[in-house]
C-alpha cells in the first residue's frame, strides 16, 4: 500500500528515492570501491589512519552520489553558472594565497584543506553543457569560440599552479562537450594529426631535445624532465626515472595471479613512490597480478560504456552533453593513471578513480556518478 490517508508512506518514499539510482552504475561503483578499499588497506598499512580516512571518503562519495541522483537535470543546469564561477574564484584564491606543497600551490584552506582544481573537472563540462543548451538550434562559430574560452580560463589557472595532470583532465572534459555540441571533424582532425606528428618527432629527435641545457617552451623544467624520462627511464634510474621503473617492476612482479594480498614486496619495502595515491595501481598490480588488472579494466569499461549508453538516450541536449563528458572524464582518469604507471605516458598527478587516496577527488567522483544517475532517471521517465 503506497499511501495512507492521502500521504506517502515511509516505505514508498524510500522506494522513490532508490528508484532514482541506476543499478548498473551503482554496481560498477561498488566493484571499484571494493578494490580501492583492498588496495588502500594493503598499501597504506603504515600510513596511520589513511585506510580509515579512505573508508570515510568512500562513504562520503556514496552519500554525495545518492543525494545528487535525487536532483533532476533541469536543476543541475541551474547550478552550472554559480559552480563554474565559484570554481574559477577559488582557483584565483589559490594563486593569491594558496598552500604550497612539494613546489606546487594547489590547495586552499577554507576550514578544511581542499584542492579547487578538482571542482573544475565537473564545473567546466556542466557550464559548457549549459552554454550549448542555451544556444541550441542557433550555433555559430562564435559560440564555439566562447566555449573554448570557458575551457581555457580554468585550464590556464590550473597549469599555473602548476598541475599539468589536472589541467589535461579539465581540458579533455571541456573539449568533449565542445565536440558533442557539433564541432566539425575538419576542426578536430588537424590538431590530432599535429599532436601525432609531434610525438613522432619527439621520439626520433629525443637525444637532441633531451640533451643537457635544452629548454622547451611552455613547459616547466620538471615537466620536460618527465617527458624525457618517459622516453628513456634508464637515463636516471635512481632519480627522475625511479618512479616509472619501480612501477613497471611492480606490475611485472605481479605476473598472472599476483603475489597475494599484502604480500607485495615493492610496496611493503617502500620502493613504489606515492603508493597510496598516484601509483596505487602498481601496488595493486603486484598483489593481484594480471587477473586483478583485468578486473579493474573490466569495471572501468563497464562504467564508461554504461555512461555512454545513458548519454545516447538522454532526453535533452544538456543531459546528453553532460553525461557524455562525464564518461570521457572517467576514461581519461583511468587511462592516464594506468598509462603513466605502466610507462607509456609521462608521470602526472592523476588519481585512479575510487582506488587512489584523496578526499577532494573522491567527492568529485561521487558528484559525477550522481549526475549520471540523475540523467539516467530522467531518461527512464521519458521512456515510460
Amino acid at each position: 500500500m503506497a499511501t495512507s490517508f492521502g500521504r506517502t508512506t515511509p516505505r514508498a518514499w524510500t522506494q522513490s528515492l532508490l528508484d532514482r539510482l541506476d543499478p548498473p552504475l551503482l554496481f560498477a561503483m561498488v566493484l571499484l570501491a571494493s578494490a580501492g578499499l583492498l588496495a588502500m588497506y594493503s598499501s597504506g598499512y603504515d600510513g596511520g589512519a589513511r585506510f580509515l580516512d579512505h573508508c570515510r571518503n568512500t562513504l562520503i562519495a556514496f552519500a554525495i552520489m545518492f543525494a545528487v541522483a535525487q536532483i533532476p537535470p533541469q536543476r543541475l543546469m541551474a547550478l552550472a553558472v554559480p559552480l563554474y564561477l565559484a570554481g574559477v574564484a577559488l582557483l584565483i584564491a589559490v594563486a593569491l594565497f594558496g598552500i604550497t606543497k612539494k613546489g606546487a600551490r594547489r590547495w586552499l584552506n577554507v576550514g578544511v584543506t581542499i584542492q579547487p582544481s578538482e571542482i573544475l573537472k565537473i564545473a567546466v563540462p556542466l557550464m559548457l553543457a549549459w552554454w550549448f543548451q542555451k544556444r541550441e538550434g542557433q550555433l555559430r562559430p562564435l559560440d564555439f569560440a566562447v566555449g573554448g574560452l570557458l575551457v581555457l580560463v580554468p585550464v590556464l589557472l590550473i597549469m599555473r599552479q602548476p598541475d599539468l595532470g589536472t589541467a589535461l583532465l579539465v581540458l579533455a572534459a571541456g573539449l568533449s562537450v565542445v565536440f558533442f555540441a557539433g564541432m566539425s571533424w575538419r576542426l578536430v582532425l588537424p590538431p590530432i594529426a599535429g599532436l601525432l606528428l609531434a610525438l613522432v618527432l619527439l621520439v626520433v629527435f629525443e637525444p637532441t631535445l633531451c640533451a643537457q641545457g635544452v629548454n622547451w617552451p611552455l613547459l616547466h623544467d620538471y615537466q620536460q624532465q618527465r617527458v624525457c624520462t618517459l622516453l628513456d627511464p634508464g637515463r636516471d634510474p635512481l632519480g627522475k626515472g625511479f618512479h616509472i621503473l619501480q612501477g613497471m617492476i611492480a606490475i611485472g612482479a605481479g605476473g598472472i595471479f599476483g603475489a597475494g594480498f599484502m604480500q607485495g614486496t615493492q610496496a611493503r619495502l617502500d620502493f613504489i613512490p606515492e603508493r597510496t595515491t598516484d601509483f596505487v595501481f602498481a601496488a595493486f598490480a603486484e598483489e593481484f597480478g594480471l587477473l586483478g588488472n583485468l578486473y579493474l579494466l573490466g569495471a572501468y569499461l563497464f562504467l564508461i560504456f554504461r555512461a555512454l549508453d545513458i548519454a545516447m538516450g538522454a532526453p535533452t541536449v544538456f543531459a546528453r552533453m553532460l553525461a557524455g563528458s562525464l564518461s570521457v572524464i572517467f576514461f581519461t582518469y583511468a587511462f592516464v593513471n594506468m598509462g603513466m604507471v605502466s610507462g607509456i605516458l609521462p608521470v602526472v598527478g592523476v588519481p585512479l578513480p575510487f582506488i587512489s587516496y584523496g578526499g577532494t577527488a573522491m567527492v568529485t567522483l561521487g558528484l559525477a556518478m550522481g549526475m549520471l544517475m540523475s540523467v539516467s532517471h530522467a531518461r527512464r521517465l521519458v521512456q515510460s
